[in-house]
């Protein structure tokens, strides 16, 4: 099938992937926002959100959807360094058309699983995980502000976090219009407006995932 034998299939297959990530982020990222106004609404959503059947449905098809964003991240990277041969080792000035971040997307797409990783150390082990084994922390297993003012109290998760927030920023800038582009938004007239808007769109997510960040760190050391 050449969805998932041609090059092309395999990039589509990972541009719907990552949009739909992106999607995930967006409620996430507004979920977050919540805790700024409201501790009780925001431990109302992550009690929703607990060991529920259809947030457990959903946490294992985020969890196919990332594996294999990942998975074909990798194998389309492995490709290209296969079709350049030897041509990969000669010394040559890097195109000044090409992004710096369209150059650097697996580095970046590295930096921001590993961030994925101590994220879901941070909450997902000691919510929705302790719900479902009845292990752990079971007092504070839906209390969602207890773990985000537990984590960004801690300066050194703070920097962690904003190294990953900036990496996850350029990740989804370049990701967000190549994704349209390889799925067939790539019109003339569009190409640039997509840019555009894909820079403005992951910039004001990321900004919203920030502003809780610094936030609840501020909070934790001034008040």
């Amino acid at each position: 099938m050449w969805l998932f034998n041609s090059s092309i299939g395999r990039k589509v297959i990972m541009s719907v992937t990552g949009l739909c990530l992106i999607l995930f982020l967006t409620f996430h990222m507004s979920m977050n926002v919540v805790a700024l106004f409201s501790e009780e609404g925001y431990n109302m959503i992550c009690e929703l959100l607990g060991a529920n059947w259809y947030a457990v449905v959903a946490t294992l098809g985020l969890a196919a959807l990332a594996v294999i964003h990942i998975i074909y991240a990798f194998i389309l990277t492995m490709q290209n360094k296969a079709a350049r041969g030897s041509e990969r080792y000669a010394v040559t000035e890097k195109p000044s058309k090409v992004e710096w971040a369209s150059q650097n997307m697996l580095v970046l797409g590295l930096i921001v699983i590993i961030g994925l990783v101590l994220h879901l150390v941070n909450f997902w082990a000691k919510m929705m995980f302790v719900d479902l084994t009845g292990t752990g922390d079971l007092a504070h297993s839906t209390d969602g502000v207890y773990w985000i003012r537990q984590t960004f109290s801690n300066g050194a998760y703070v920097v962690v976090y904003l190294i990953w927030i900036a990496a996850l920023w350029c990740h989804l800038t370049h990701g967000f219009w190549s994704a349209l582009q390889t799925i067939g938004m790539n019109g003339k007239v569009w190409f640039t407006r997509w840019k555009i808007i894909g820079i403005a769109y992951v910039s004001l997510l990321c900004a919203g995932f920030a502003i809780v960040v610094l936030w609840f760190f501020i909070e934790s050391h001034c008040c």
